[in-house]
């Protein structure tokens, strides 16, 4: 049973094998050519945190696939009530085809998928958001920046952050991630992630000057200061975070075809200015509309394996 948690399961050519698919799957749905890949399927989609992309993006990418999408809260379900993860799995999964998460503790959906029946997708937890680095690299992939790649993670040590470190090391490209003090990434990740490293070739910097690690960039990204649950440190990471805005001058120290990405939602004039966020630099919503796109490949590739 292949699952999609972490992309530190995955090698390089599986990466590049699912982004190939979820290329096909773009070009396909943009000539209005919609395929059965996943003829009367269901995919559970529990939501302990919520999202706009993540509930919009995969309700109609197993749509498009010839599926449907089940809507779960925390509220609708079991979960909510003190039922414990492995019980809900053990249920869920014999009713429905593929099951999405997206929760807190990266623990909770390791739980899950070690008891289902089914496929089980990350859709996000606190320490990795792996479908967002799918849709991210398609972006790259796009915008033919491949080849000779420097990205460029200015902000939090969080999630993305996690995931970026996981994309880098595993295609071998180089990342330059610039935290605040006392923000850095989870240290056993960025283990991982040189572990990894050792294989691909990857280089990976880990700094506090964001000038430093933009300087010369080809992708530059961040993302929210201010996470869903961190609002009471609101005030204090604005504070800590004093210097780390992406604007122009940031971005004119990136290469001339540089572009910008985020994950949205963005807060502008704060991890970001206006004037970045709508340049022509900025590629944040074809990023936005790749996570359809990135996901169908992810399901459609989990649905193959688990047919061989």
């Amino acid at each position: 049973m292949r699952h999609f948690l972490t992309l530190k399961d995955y090698t390089k050519e599986e990466i590049l094998e699912i982004l190939e698919l979820a290329s096909k799957i773009k070009l396909e749905t943009k000539n209005k050519v919609f395929k059965d890949y996943m003829p009367k399927q269901t995919l559970g989609m529990i939501f302990e945190k919520s999202s706009t992309r993540t509930r919009v993006s995969f309700e109609t990418g197993i749509y498009q696939l010839g599926g449907v999408g089940l809507f779960l809260s925390s509220n609708d379900i079991q979960l909510g009530r003190g039922e414990p993860m492995s019980d809900t799995s053990r249920v869920i999964s014999r009713m429905v085809d593929m099951v999405m998460i997206r929760t807190f503790e990266q623990t909770k959906i390791n739980e899950f998928a070690k008891h289902s029946k089914v496929p089980v997708i990350n859709g996000l937890t606190n320490e990795y958001h792996p479908v967002q680095l799918m849709a991210d690299y398609m972006t790259i992939q796009e915008a033919g920046l491949e080849k000779d790649l420097v990205v460029a993670y200015v902000g939090d040590g969080n999630n993305l952050a996690h995931s970026w470190l996981m994309l880098a090391s595993k295609l071998g490209f180089e990342l330059r991630i610039a935290t605040p003090k006392g923000y850095e990434v989870q240290q056993n990740i960025l283990d991982d992630a040189k572990e990894f490293a050792k294989e691909s070739g990857a280089k990976i910097i880990i700094g506090n000057d964001p000038i430093d690690a933009i300087e010369g960039s080809t992708v530059v990204t961040t993302d929210t200061w201010v996470s869903m649950g961190q609002e009471d440190e609101k005030e204090k990471r604005l504070k800590d975070f004093d210097g780390y805005i992406v604007d122009n001058k940031m971005m004119s120290r990136a290469k001339e075809n540089a572009i910008f990405l985020h994950c949205l939602p963005a807060y502008r004039g704060y991890e970001v200015s206006e004037e970045v966020i709508e340049s022509e630099q900025s590629l944040v919503f074809q990023e936005a509309e790749n996570r359809l796109h990135a996901q169908k490949g992810v399901m459609v590739w989990l649905d193959r394996q688990l047919k061989k």
